[in-house]
């Protein structure tokens, strides 16, 4: 497996909520984030870490080495979906 490049200027933390909700609070730096554009895209997988860091961090990011072989096509009428 190849080595991941990670997203190094990133915060990722996950917030439970007492009903049994979450919700994922992320910052990412754009400079960076323009470093591993491609087309105009950054796809990026964010994993769990095993423990929270000493910040409070509780995921990591990095770029999804995945590479599509063909660009998206362009919108049909079909896609003509006001939302």
């Amino acid at each position: 497996m190849a080595d991941k490049t990670y997203i190094n200027k990133c915060a990722l933390r996950k917030k439970e909520f007492d009903n049994g909700g979450s919700v994922m609070n992320c910052a990412f730096n754009v400079d960076e984030l323009e470093e591993h554009s491609n087309d105009g895209w950054v796809r990026i997988v964010i994993a769990e870490r095993r423990a929270p860091s000493e910040k409070g961090y509780t995921h990591y990011a990095y770029v999804d080495p995945f590479k599509p072989k063909h660009k998206p096509e362009q919108e049909t009428e079909s896609d003509d979906i006001p939302f």
